[in-house]
């Protein structure tokens, strides 16, 4: 229960750790999510909108034409070559008025263009100063619609500044809108996010793209709630500061022509023809280059980027809740395949294939339908919660090794202990039917051996007794179910699987008659009474298991085979043998045993008969007894009695043979070989 509960209490903190991490955008984390993402545009094949194109003061323009700022007279001729152009964006700013002639030539150049949309930018420091009737100008573009529904809790924090920089009067009313170009990196100093607008003089006032959309969808914008617009029906997303994900193009889709192509002719003005214009500075220490997630770009291709992504239909969709969900599922995996699994490595390639799985599909969306889902939280949350999961499920298994070392290192030799830890759901409260062999061993006479000492030796007697008994057991990977007062009871595969465990039982029985043997030699030397046992084996399908409460219980076996090894080993002294085995147990043995057939008997409590073998040692003694013995059981069983009680007295005078003497007894009482029915027990 302690265990459930851990576990629990580990998924909720690492649920609310994550989601709290990735809501609240908190570094290093953030950087690490934009940067993990931004494979998207590497993956990405749309194409960009042919109709635009980014005439670029470039390097070659400012070799031909001198260092920026020019003379305006000479820009005023490039744009004079762009009237055929259905708008023109101006990336740049002329806020200082010149002569009145550059003034007037290149205010008269934009007022003949279609549309043409000048920028301004907001700073936190200027000197230049606004008057009312230019803001008044500017404020002609502002978003009225989205104005008035502006509300301090449920508005998109657009970015402000206390000043901005503006055209001069003469430009900026040749111009058909003014539009912002100011904009703002992320976490990681990249720019990944396009503006809908700013905020100045608490005036909303849209960026340079979305003028220029406005004036070729002649449609305005409208707000639909706190954080989407729609520009002609098409749904913007907003962001808490009020920008839209640009989905980026590779850089050589994006139309760049030089402004001295565009001067001297090169480029003739039918080419600009019902064209979306962008005009901006790319050279060196005049224009800006930014740095964007799939490199450096210039300044003006941000315009570019979200202008294509609109008319061609490539904006990012990015629905609310799926990483959330992601996470949640990476979350719980781990602790689901705990349950159900229970190998380390297995339950690791099934969280990574489910992780790359999901991965797949998430990219595959975005280049097929530009669906943006955060992977990068969804991946550490899979891989802290998969670490805590093992951590927790490491800790719960050493709990339960040293439980079951510490329960069973007496009762399991080394090698069986080592694979119950593996396979340790073996120990579950309850039981299995399984095929065991069961031995029982007892000591005979003990009643009179204990009354012949003292309490304190008798003991120091058995536990000399049972330790190498005891030995004997483990070394055949027996499992020491119990010591019964002077009894031992020992069973064989369980609970890990022994392989001819019939064999390894029969092992043992002859391995603790040796021992025996062995420890009654010291017993002599000594001056203490030796001691003689009776074993009994038999294999059967039992009943073995944790038998007992969750908090208290003990591995055991039950059922009649149990009953019956138990019942064999007490025929033992009938026979005056040391080791009786069933004919169930016999059935599974080699020829590496040698065993003679005693008789069929009924065992009290039990209907049927059982045939019952001695088990004797490896000796060339046995096999020399078994041969006579053989033939003389065979005669008895024939009904030849001469011949049998011949063979019998043979074995009683050369080997002193117990059940040659059982036998030859029966025959002198006129009993017939057959069942025997017993009572003993």
């Amino acid at each position: 229960m302690k265990d459930k509960v851990s576990f629990l209490i580990a998924f909720f903190v690492i649920s609310s750790l994550f989601i709290s991490l990735s809501y609240n955008k908190v570094e290093p984390l953030e950087s690490f999510s934009l940067r993990f993402n931004d494979i998207n545009f590497d993956l990405q094949t749309k194409e960009i909108n042919k109709d635009i194109v980014f005439v670029a003061v470039d390097e070659r323009s400012v070799n031909k034409f001198g260092r920026w700022p020019w003379n305006r007279n000479i820009l005023a001729d490039g744009i004079n070559k762009l009237h055929q152009a259905d708008i023109v964006l101006m990336d740049m700013i002329f806020s200082e008025s010149t002569s009145l002639l550059e003034d007037s030539s290149i205010s008269s150049a934009i007022s003949n263009l279609n549309n043409s949309v000048c920028g301004f930018f907001l700073r936190q420091k200027a000197t230049q100063f606004i008057k009312d009737d230019e803001l008044n100008i500017l404020d002609d573009s502002a978003l009225d619609l989205l104005q008035a529904q502006i509300t301090q809790h449920h508005n998109p924090l657009f970015i402000s500044a206390p000043y901005a920089e503006i055209n001069i009067l003469p430009i900026l009313e040749s111009c058909t809108l003014s539009g912002s170009f100011s904009t703002l990196a992320q976490h990681d100093q990249l720019l990944r996010s396009y503006p809908i607008g700013v905020y100045y003089h608490r005036r909303l006032f849209p960026s340079l793209a979305i003028q220029g959309l406005r004036l070729v969808l002649n449609k305005d914008i409208n707000r639909i709630n706190h954080n989407e617009v729609s520009l002609n029906s098409r749904v913007l997303k907003l962001d808490e500061k009020g920008f839209i994900r640009l989905n980026f193009y590779k850089k050589e889709q994006y139309n760049i022509v030089s402004f001295l192509d565009v001067k001297d002719g090169t480029i003739k003005p039918e080419y600009f023809k019902n064209k979306i214009i962008i005009l901006g500075i790319t050279e060196i220490g005049s224009g800006d280059v930014v740095s964007t997630p799939i490199g450096s770009l210039y300044g003006p291709l941000l315009h570019y980027t979200f202008i294509s992504n609109f008319l061609q239909e490539h904006l990012i969709y990015e629905p609310e809740y799926i990483s959330y969900i992601l996470m949640m599922i990476m979350m719980i995996l781990p602790f689901i395949l705990l349950i159900f699994i229970k190998n380390v490595l297995y339950r690791t390639l099934i969280n990574f294939f489910s992780y790359l799985l999901i991965y797949i599909i998430v990219r595959y969306l975005f280049v097929l339908n530009m669906i943006y889902i955060d992977l990068f939280y969804p991946l550490i949350s899979l891989l802290f919660s998969t670490a805590v999961v093992e951590i927790l499920a490491f800790s719960h298994q050493e709990k339960n090794t040293r439980f079951i070392r510490d329960a069973f290192s007496a009762y399991l030799s080394a090698d069986l202990l080592s694979q119950l830890i593996k396979n340790p759901h073996a120990l579950a409260l309850g039981g299995e039917k399984k095929h065991l062999s069961i031995l029982f061993s007892d000591i005979r006479g003990f009643t009179a051996l204990s009354e012949a000492m003292d309490a304190q030796s008798l003991v120091a007697l058995l536990n000399r007794y049972f330790t190498p008994m005891t030995q004997a057991v483990l070394q055949n990977k027996g499992m020491l179910d119990k010591y019964i007062g002077d009894a031992i009871m020992a069973f064989y595969n369980a609970p890990v699987d022994v392989i001819n465990h019939e064999e390894k039982a029969c092992q043992t029985a002859l391995d603790m008659i040796q021992k025996l043997a062995e420890l009654n030699q010291d017993l002599h030397h000594e001056g203490l009474p030796m001691i003689s046992i009776g074993i009994g084996i038999n294999s059967a399908d039992v009943i073995v298991g944790n038998m007992g409460s969750d908090t208290r219980f003990n591995y055991t076996v039950m059922g009649d085979g149990v009953n019956l090894a138990s019942r064999v080993e007490s025929l033992t002294k009938n026979y005056g043998i040391d080791i009786l085995i069933t004919e169930f147990t016999v059935a599974m043995l080699n020829g590496s045993f040698i065993f003679r057939k005693i008789e069929p008997v009924i065992v009290k409590g039990k209907e049927n008969a059982v045939l019952l073998y001695e088990l004797m040692p490896h000796t060339q003694k046995s096999k020399d007894i078994k041969k006579i013995y053989d033939n003389a059981l065979e005669f008895y069983i024939n009904e030849d009695i001469l011949s049998a009680k011949q063979l019998f007295k043979k074995l009683i005078k050369e080997y002193n043979d117990s059940p040659s003497q059982y036998f030859l007894t029966n025959i002198e009482k006129n009993i017939k070989w057959g069942v025997c029915k017993m009572t003993q027990k």
